[in-house]
C-alpha cells in the first residue's frame, strides 16, 4: 500500500507480457522470508528462476504465492487487487488466504471447519481477533437471478459461449465483473452462483481461491470434463476451470 500511495509504480514487462512493480517484489520478499520459517517449499509467481519439475515433484507440501494477484488492477487504481497464499498438500488446496488490502478484508480457509470473512482486518492484528471478527461463508443466499462473475482484464469467446447456453438454461443472467482472485470470493459468499474461467490463469492465481471456495461449500473443476483441478503440476498453467457453489 506504501507503494499504491506513489506515484511511480517502476511497472516493467515480465518475458509474458504481464505487468510487474515494486510492490509485486516486496510482497514476494515479505512473504516468501515469513513462509521460510514453516520448513515448506514455497512457489512464487515472482521466484526469480522457475523452481524445476524436478525438485517440486517431490513435495508433498507446499505454500503456492502471488504476492500480488491483479497487478493490472492495481496500476488501474481501482482496488481490485489481493495478496494469495495457499498451502497444498499432495495436489489438493488444503488452506486459503486472500487479503484484499484497498479494502482491508481478509478471506480465508480452515480445514474441517469452514471458510470466513473478516473486515478491518489489519486492526484485528491477531489470529484471535480475526477468529471472533470473522463472519462465515456464504454470507448471503445465491441471488435468485442466475449470476456469473468473470474478469475485469480478461474474457474469451468460450467464456460469451457459456454465458449464453446460461441464458438458454435459466432465462435472466446476472454478470458480474471482477478483478484478481476476488471472483473466488464472490461465489464463496454467495453473491455469484458460478465463475468460468475459459483464458489463461496460473496456479498462482486460483490456488487460495480454491481452498476458500470449496470450504465454503463450493467446488472447482476442469472444464469441460470435470476433472478435478490439482495443484503443484509439471505445467503451471492452469487448464480452463469452472468455479461453481
Amino acid at each position: 500500500m506504501k507503494v499504491y500511495s506513489t506515484a511511480d509504480f517502476g511497472v516493467e514487462m515480465k518475458s509474458d507480457n504481464s505487468p510487474l512493480t515494486i510492490a509485486d517484489r516486496n510482497a514476494h520478499a515479505v512473504i516468501i522470508n515469513y513462509l521460510n520459517a514453516t520448513s515448506i517449499p514455497a512457489l512464487s509467481e515472482e521466484d526469480v528462476e522457475p523452481i524445476p519439475y524436478s525438485i517440486r515433484k517431490s513435495w508433498a507440501r507446499c505454500w503456492i504465492v502471488d504476492p500480488l494477484d491483479g497487478t493490472k488492477e492495481f496500476i488501474k487504481r481501482n482496488g481490485e487487487f489481493t495478496v494469495n497464499i495457499a498451502l497444498i498438500e499432495n495436489g489438493i488446496p488444503l488452506f486459503g488466504v486472500i487479503y484484499t488490502p484497498a479494502q482491508d478484508v481478509l478471506h480465508y480457509s480452515v480445514p474441517g471447519v469452514g471458510a470466513f470473512r473478516c473486515d478491518n482486518a489489519i486492526q484485528s492484528l491477531s489470529a484471535d481477533l480475526i477468529g471472533k471478527n470473522a463472519m462465515k461463508l456464504p454470507l448471503v443466499t445465491p441471488p435468485s437471478a442466475f449470476t456469473i462473475v468473470g474478469s475485469r482484464s480478461h474474457s474469451s469467446p468460450e467464456t460469451e459461449k457459456y454465458v449464453a447456453e446460461m441464458q438458454s438454461t435459466f432465462g435472466a443472467v446476472d454478470f458480474m465483473a471482477s478483478g484478481s482472485s476476488l471472483k473466488f470470493c464472490l461465489v464463496a459468499e454467495g453473491k455469484a452462483h458460478s465463475y468460468p474461467r475459459f483464458a489463461p490463469t496460473m496456479e498462482w492465481d486460483t490456488a487460495a481461491g480454491h481452498a476458500i471456495l470449496v470450504a465454503s461449500g463450493g467446488n472447482v473443476v476442469v472444464w469441460p470434463d470435470q476433472s478435478p483441478l490439482l495443484y503443484n503440476r509439471e505445467e503451471l498453467l492452469n487448464p480452463w476451470f469452472l468455479a461453481t457453489r
